[in-house]
């Protein structure tokens, strides 16, 4: 009898140097460094430049990966009509893998190999991306598209994109630290089904949509929007016992708490948390975050003892929230971030590609007969 491990689950199906977690220690690194380091000292595009190629960026490195995502952020014309034309009560991540599927038609070079295919395409999903995620939520409401600046930040950009205001530094400063806490995280369900698809040599845009596709089913993309929908539902601070109680009892899941690897609180909420309380300092307070505080103390008392602790989608959505994104957006942004690790991935296993091909445990009959049209019952 072969072992079986459903879902894969403690089985490596790669090696890589891109990013570690510690799950008892409660750590993460991209590419040997710290999280919270990144988060107080970097940016975006150029922790996004990290993951992809392995190295900080120079100055002149970073000049050009800036430059060059800041000039292809402009999606054509018809990729534009495709978003027109998608039901506008579709899910945001719907839209997003059908938009990215189709810019693949738009730049066909099927040579994934050479370098210089990686970087063009490197910098046009990470450009593109929040122009489509933009596009489909300003169109969708009926709203005229807002075409992006060429003088405003990697989230700057996308905050104006979005609003058509001038975005304010912190709040600005405050997505482009989502977007590196969301960036990468070892090998979760939305990274494999893209290496899977990367494995058969396919281009890079059908890479990513795959690994979008992914992110859209509940049990990995969204609980940030679960979450916002828990604290709505429980609507004060007093309700919050009674609301984990029957949840606990009844064996159902707490949005935002526990995490498959971390056995301690994950250190992005960590770093949400605390960016959290710099937003609503500057901008006011969120009549949410006293609800998330009292869950999370509650929630110590009564899971605590099984290494079930918030993870970084606990305080995600409120941090969205404050910044006035839907809340169906959330995990649009999620995949803005997580391209360039998606691309990370698909870049180092390019080095030393092998199309995946796992075997199955078969548990049906043998030597069946077929039984004639006229005879089955």
């Amino acid at each position: 009898m072969q072992d079986y491990f459903p879902g894969l689950a403690g089985v490596p199906i790669a090696k890589s140097s891109v990013s570690f977690i510690d799950g008892e220690k409660g750590v993460l690194e991209y590419r040997g460094i710290s999280i919270e380091t990144l988060c107080e000292k970097s940016t975006f595009l150029e922790t996004a430049w990290l993951l992809i190629f392995g190295t900080l960026p120079t100055q002149a490195e970073l000049n050009r990966f800036t430059g060059d995502i800041t000039s292809h952020r402009r999606i054509k014309y018809r990729v534009l009509d495709l978003i027109k034309c998608l039901p506008e009560h579709g899910h945001p991540m719907d839209a997003l893998q059908a938009a990215v599927a189709a810019l693949g038609m738009f730049y066909p070079d099927k040579h994934v190999q050479s370098p210089e295919v990686q970087y063009q395409s490197a910098v046009r999903l990470i450009a593109k991306l929040p122009t489509i995620v933009a596009a489909y939520s300003r169109l969708r409401h009926g709203d005229e598209f807002i075409p992006p600046r060429d003088d405003l930040g990697h989230s700057d950009n996308f905050l104006y994109m979005l609003t058509g205001r001038a975005p304010d530094p912190v709040p600005a400063r405050a997505l482009d630290v989502c977007l590196i806490l969301h960036a990468e995280h070892t090998m979760n369900a939305s990274t494999f089904s893209g290496l899977v698809t990367a494995s058969t040599l396919a281009d890079p845009y059908t890479v990513v949509a795959s690994a979008i596709g992914t992110l859209t089913g509940p049990l990995h993309g969204g609980a940030n929007e679960g979450v916002i929908d828990m604290i709505r539902e429980i609507g004060s601070v007093e309700k919050v016992r009674a609301y984990m109680e029957q949840k606990i009892a009844a064996k159902q899941k707490i949005m935002g708490l526990g995490h498959r690897i971390y056995k301690v609180k994950d250190p992005r909420a960590s770093a949400l948390q605390q960016l959290a309380q710099q937003l609503f300092a500057h901008l006011g307070p969120s009549p949410f975050y006293a609800l998330v505080q009292e869950i999370e103390r509650v929630g110590e008392q009564l899971l605590g003892a099984k290494g079930v602790r918030p993870n970084v989608d606990f305080y995600s959505g409120i941090v969205y929230d404050q910044l006035g994104i839907e809340k169906d957006c959330f995990t649009s942004i999620f995949a803005m971030a997580r391209v360039a690790g998606w691309l990370a991935h698909w870049i180092e296993q390019l080095k030393d590609n092998k199309i995946y091909r796992p075997e199955q445990i078969y548990e049906g009959e043998h030597g069946r007969p077929y039984t004639p049209l006229n005879s089955r019952k």
